[in-house]
């Protein structure tokens, strides 16, 4: 059950590169010259005024005359150029057979990597980089309608920033947890893809909206639903229970149990560093035009900085009713005030996985016999190694629903 299935003889191979991504990135590389010259102008533009020459004013980032002039026709001339090479691509996909081939898993690595940090503003021009979220088994988009060999319970694993349904699958024993669980526990398994640059909220507005038609299109009656979800996935996850919630999704009530990856529930250092470094080139006039750089970096990473799932900052709790487990790594092998504050698993502190916090009313509150600490093991390590499939196999078994009674639905 859910194994990778088997390309017919003849298939035609899995493509590392569509014209639509050379169209994708020919708007990137567009958007990329228009904002260094954003750039340049802003800086150029403070200059003149620190020597008492040039127009503008202080805030528009822009110069005046002739200086204001070159730098507006730079960005006329890359704007049409850009128009004219995306016209010129959009003639040709439809002359061309292999524009909707099969993606390769080299492929969704790195178009999943550029969403996560540009995904907001891929979404929001349309740039056909930008990935849809869907449901997916063996790398593949698929309907709900169309699963296979489709079961009464079903597994939902959800993937964190920068990555993509396959990687649940990389270097993992038996083919990962969701195989592993799907056959040892009777779930069928299924992945969400989805842009982890937009926001995190509005990716759980949709998620909920989504479960709410996939599990209606279901090939059986579902009894149970449980989500396993890695990092921000399951920041994504808490989003659609709380939607779910205000929007009274039927789904909501399927829901038995969560499992959280390390998921940054009270945030990442390393986005708050990014943060840190926005605000501090903001200090000075001459620094200011190169925080728009810092900038770039989409809302879903913003988001990370202190684990937002709404679109205001607040606390929001566990979804009633749901089991919810946590599992935090620490690359260290025992536990220790150093350990515990500084090291984590190299991108989530253990407080911040366990859902602790100094605050209680954003202390999550999940009970020491739903918390496991694996030591000596990084973040992406959570996503194959046996010991975690072992330990969600245990949980996941202790609290799955009973066999529903022969012959009713």
């Amino acid at each position: 059950m859910n194994k990778p299935t088997l390309r017919a003889a003849g298939a035609t191979p899995p493509q590392h590169v569509r014209l639509s991504d050379v169209q994708g990135l020919a708007r990137l590389a567009v958007d990329g010259v228009q904002q260094v010259t954003h750039v340049a102008e802003g800086l150029h533009a403070q200059i003149l005024r620190g020597m008492g020459l040039g127009g503008g004013t202080p805030d528009d980032g822009r110069a005046g005359g002739l200086t204001g002039a070159i730098y507006g026709a730079i960005r006329g001339t890359t704007g049409l150029i850009g128009r004219g090479v995306d016209s010129a691509l959009t003639a040709l996909q439809p002359r061309l057979a292999l524009v909707n081939g099969e993606s390769s898993a080299a492929r969704d690595a790195v178009v999943s990597a550029l969403n996560g940090v540009l995904g907001d503003k891929l979404a929001d021009s349309r740039n056909p980089l930008a990935t849809p979220m869907s449901l997916c088994q063996d790398g593949r988009p698929i309907s709900p309608a169309a699963v296979p060999d489709a079961r009464r319970k079903v597994l939902l694993l959800v993937h964190g920033l920068c990555m993509n349904d396959r990687q649940w699958q990389h270097g993992g024993p038996g083919g990962g947890h969701g195989q592993v669980l799907a056959e040892s526990l009777g779930y069928t398994a299924v992945y969400l893809r989805y842009n982890t640059g937009r926001p995190i909220a509005a990716n759980g507005r949709e998620l909920a909206r989504r479960l709410e038609q996939w599990l209606a299109e279901w090939p059986v009656p579902v009894d149970e639903l449980v989500v396993v979800a890695h990092s921000m996935g399951g920041l994504v996850t808490r989003s659609a229970c709380h939607f779910a919630a205000q929007d009274q999704r039927a789904w909501l009530g399927k829901l038995r149990s969560i499992v959280f990856l390390g998921t940054p529930h009270h945030g990442a250092p390393l986005e708050q560093a990014g943060y840190f470094v926005e605000r501090l080139l903001g200090r000075t006039a001459y620094s200011a035009p190169f925080g728009r750089l810092a900038r770039l970096r989409s809302a879903g990473i913003t988001d990370l900085r202190r684990g937002q799932v709404l679109e205001q900052d607040g606390p929001v709790p566990l979804p009633a009713g749901v089991c919810c487990y946590t599992v935090a790594a620490t690359t260290a092998r025992s536990r220790g005030p150093l350990a515990d504050h500084v090291v984590g698993d190299g991108l989530v502190p253990l407080a911040s996985a366990l859902g602790d916090c100094d605050d209680p009313a954003f202390a999550l509150g999940i009970p020491d016999e739903r918390r496991w600490i694996a030591h000596g093991m990084g973040h992406l390590a959570l996503l194959a190694r046996p010991e975690v499939t072992d330990r969600l196999r245990l949980w996941l078994a202790t609290n799955a629903a009973p066999a529903p009674t022969p012959g009713k639905i």
